[in-house]
């Protein structure tokens, strides 16, 4: 699952494309789109919510019938390995899994002028591997009535000890200051540079290029 925000659906389109094209076995994606959680999903929108799935990511395991593993990834991300990689790190012990960031964010606006909201655990839900059946706990009832402290610092489980590891390089969180030997998957979460103000951020040639590839259309002279 991808989140799907109707603001900008290129983000959505460029993401499936890097996962599909690096990918050594068939992935089936899904994007999370408002449009078609009607009936499901009725929260009213949340001012400090920075796009359209920042809630409705948590309907994954009901929406996956409470079987098997789902994994949900934000938008605003670009893969550059093999996501089969990622999805061997599944663990039977854990109800969840992300990547454990140490952050947080310095700014008080981000991309498109939205307030950046500082909490515990920020951007762990940014890429969660659920393990469906320990996770029957987001009904859509709870989804749509819980807090988004709540649902984002994963109060729904537990214990912590139910969530586990997945490592930074899957996460890359640019122009945030992390060091990592190895970017997997890199996460604009401050804002990539298909807003005009973050041209220049990092890794910004990444999603260009990755952009120009889905875009690609063979012509009859070859080119």
């Amino acid at each position: 699952f991808i989140g799907y925000d109707s603001k900008a659906p290129v983000l959505y389109n460029v993401l499936q494309h890097s996962i599909q094209v690096r990918c050594s076995e068939p992935v089936s994606i899904t994007p999370l789109m408002l449009s078609q959680l009607k009936g499901i999903y009725n929260r009213e929108k949340n001012p400090l919510a920075s796009t359209e799935f920042s809630f409705s990511r948590f309907l994954v395991p009901y929406l996956s019938k409470y079987e098997g593993w789902s994994l949900f990834i934000d938008n605003d991300m670009v893969m550059l390995e093999d996501i089969s990689k990622l999805w061997n790190l599944r663990d039977e012990k854990y109800s969840v899994m992300c990547t454990k960031h140490d952050y947080s964010p310095k700014e008080d606006v981000k991309f498109l002028n939205a307030i950046q909201t500082k909490y515990e655990k920020k951007n762990w839900s940014s890429c969660m591997l659920f393990n469906n059946s320990k996770c029957k706990s987001l009904t859509p009832e709870y989804v749509n009535m819980a807090s988004g402290l709540n649902l984002h610092q994963f109060k729904w489980l537990k214990s912590e000890d139910e969530i586990g590891s997945i490592p930074l390089e899957w996460n890359y969180l640019a122009d945030t200051g992390q060091m990592s030997e190895k970017k997997s998957m890199i996460h604009y979460t401050l804002g990539g540079p298909y807003f005009k103000e973050n041209i220049n951020c990092e890794e910004a040639n990444t999603w260009i290029e990755e952009k120009e590839s889905m875009l690609r259309c063979l012509q009859v002279d070859g080119k």
